[in-house]
């Protein structure tokens, strides 16, 4: 069962301390991605947090509950160019 909660509650419920979170409902504002509701996976040691952070996918992220606000920085992808220079 997955429980919909806020930033707030997990900050009250985890503090000081890195979570790993599925998002369920964000919205962009100024290229930014503001995760509005999610539901906690676990609570991740500091040790932990980078490997289980490259092993998370798609709407997973882990995130320090240190932050008042969950914002990602959207980035645009740059592709490679094709052909070599001559």
């Amino acid at each position: 069962m997955v429980l919909d909660i806020k930033w707030s509650e997990v900050r009250k419920l985890y503090p000081n301390q890195f979570v790993k979170l599925k998002s369920l409902s964000s919205h962009i504002k100024d290229g930014q991605e503001i995760i509005d509701d999610m539901a906690v996976i676990s609570p991740v040691p500091d040790e932990m947090a980078t490997k289980e952070l490259l092993k998370s996918k798609g709407d997973e992220l882990v995130y320090h509950t240190i932050h008042e606000n969950i914002v990602l920085e959207i980035r645009q992808d740059v592709g490679l160019r094709s052909g070599f220079a001559r």
